[in-house]
């Protein structure tokens, strides 16, 4: 079915943002033949894939967790490039250290017999031999959902009605999360690997459609990955790959407003005083700053509906062991009461009584990011986003990071020696910075707010202006968020013919 494109002459492009999502349209655009500017206000690459060098030590302060190759790969691919000329990936094995309160722990592995393997040990051969059909069923929901549903353009919900659809439901896409995880696995702790997930999708597994289970296939079958350099090395190679292309990056400089004439943008103003001429405009900005440049809301039947926030702690501490499991990359450090953590965040507004947090230990896999004799620690606990939460941030904030910092001592002792708070953000401090009810994570990925039902990447009634970011479709990730620039470029040139995703092919 045939997607609306921008009409008439499209050749020089305005990128408003240089966050993964900009940086890839700007890719897949210059790929095509047109002329790219992007304005971004911070005064280097990668938007929500933050960075911060403090005292020797290189924090990400953004995303952590990065999966999907293949999607980063066909973003250098745009421009005739390959990823592995401009960044190495260095595979995550295991993919994370599951560490649960009953003091028993899991090895999340990405190749099928060594994850059976730990299943098995850890819950029997029966759940062993049901994470196994729970694998098949997760590569076939990605083989169905991705190219119809997840890297798709929709102009209504009509365009849904494909045969994917039927297949998608036929394989209990449209059935809950967890109780289709519940069909392969029985152990209560296991259930939480697979589904622990949807705290970042803002849902509650019990409640989530299934077809957002192709998170759990991204990182616990498609396998998990970290660029040598931290994450920030991801956009920083993305802009070196688009300035080669000939793409033109503008840093340090916002832009203040649209130039329009009838119903389209003409160019582009900074809060410099440029003015620079474009025949199509992307904007990967937070939704209020969108609305606020095009001078318009869109109205909707419901009220859009923000993901969960974090509270995000960065500490170093001294160097530990490098060679065993529990001081990995990434640990999950789960909570016993795991069903009210998700009442506590998303429907009381309200902290983790029984907090679960992600730790990950960048510096076992490039100790670089940090003075010798060191390790970096990113603590990222989920809490109520600021529409809903009745935190005092202001008053409680610090308290609650150091609350973080003893729950990973007390579990994780062996990462807790000699510790300095380094640096701390919360959803007060994620909401100075300009992200809409104080979340880093966007709009929850409610069914009202998933696919066609997503704010859309067209603006009614502006014909030339394109969006791409973690609110409008497909949604909130690292592979989403390039999935998002790949789309608003397809929606300027229209649709490029490219390989079946090699990804799929793969496992």
């Amino acid at each position: 079915m045939a997607v609306r494109t921008v009409e008439g002459s499209c050749s020089r492009v305005v990128v408003v943002g240089a966050g993964l999502s900009g940086l890839s349209a700007a890719l897949q655009l210059a790929g095509r033949g047109r002329a790219v500017t992007v304005v971004e206000r911070g005064i280097h690459p990668g938007g929500r894939v933050g960075r911060l060098d403090i005292d020797g030590y290189r924090l990400d302060t953004g995303p952590t967790v990065l999966t999907m190759p293949d999607i980063i790969e066909d973003a250098f691919a745009a421009v005739g490039e390959s990823m592995g000329d401009r960044l190495e990936l260095m595979p995550l094995q295991p993919c994370y250290h599951a560490s649960f309160a009953d003091g028993s722990g899991l090895d999340v592995h990405s190749d099928p017999a060594a994850m059976a393997g730990e299943v098995e040990r850890l819950a029997g051969t029966g759940e062993a031999d049901g994470y196994l059909r729970l694998r098949d069923w997760l590569m076939r929901l990605y083989r169905v959902e991705f190219d119809g549903f997840i890297a798709a353009n929709f102009d209504s919900p009509l365009s849904l009605l494909t045969p994917q659809l039927a297949r998608l439901a036929a394989i209990g896409g449209f059935r809950r999360w967890d109780r289709m995880v519940r069909r392969c696995i029985s152990d209560e702790r296991l259930r939480r690997v697979f589904t622990f997930q949807a705290l970042y999708a803002g849902v509650p597994p019990q409640r989530a459609l299934a077809v957002y289970a192709v998170i759990a296939y991204m990182d616990t079958v498609a396998g998990v990955f970290f660029p040598r350099g931290g994450v920030r090395a991801l956009p920083d190679a993305l802009a070196a790959a688009a300035s080669a292309a000939g793409v033109e990056f503008r840093y340090g400089r916002a832009v203040s407003r649209l130039e329009r004439r009838g119903n389209r943008v003409t160019a582009a103003y900074t809060d410099t005083g440029e003015r620079i001429p474009a025949d199509a405009v992307v904007l990967t900005t937070e939704l209020p700053d969108t609305y606020r440049l095009l001078g318009r809301t869109p109205r909707r039947l419901l009220r859009l509906r923000p993901a969960p926030s974090a509270v995000v702690a960065h500490v170093g501490c001294r160097a530990g062991p490098r060679g065993t499991t529990k001081t990995g990359h990434h640990t999950i450090v789960f909570g016993d009461a795991w069903d009210q953590t998700f009442r506590d965040i998303i429907d009381d507004g309200r902290v983790m009584g029984d907090p679960s947090l992600l730790v990950t230990r960048p510096t076992v896999s490039d100790p670089s990011l940090a003075p010798p004799g060191r390790d970096l620690l990113y603590i990222l606990a989920p809490t109520p986003n600021t529409a809903v939460g009745k935190v005092d941030w202001a008053n409680s904030g610090d308290a609650y990071t150091q609350h973080m910092l003893g729950r990973v001592v007390d579990r994780l002792p062996h990462v807790g020696v000699d510790t300095e708070l380094l640096h701390a953000v919360d959803p007060a401090g994620w909401e100075r910075q300009g992200m809409a009810a104080g979340t880093p994570f966007a709009l929850a990925h409610t069914f009202g707010q998933t696919g066609p039902f997503r704010p859309a990447n067209i603006v009614r009634g502006i014909d030339n202006v394109v969006l791409a970011g973690s609110s409008t479709v497909p949604g909130v990730g690292v592979p989403t968020a390039l999935l998002s620039g790949r789309l608003a470029a397809d929606r300027i040139t229209g649709a490029q013919a490219r390989p079946r995703n090699s990804q799929v092919v793969q496992t």
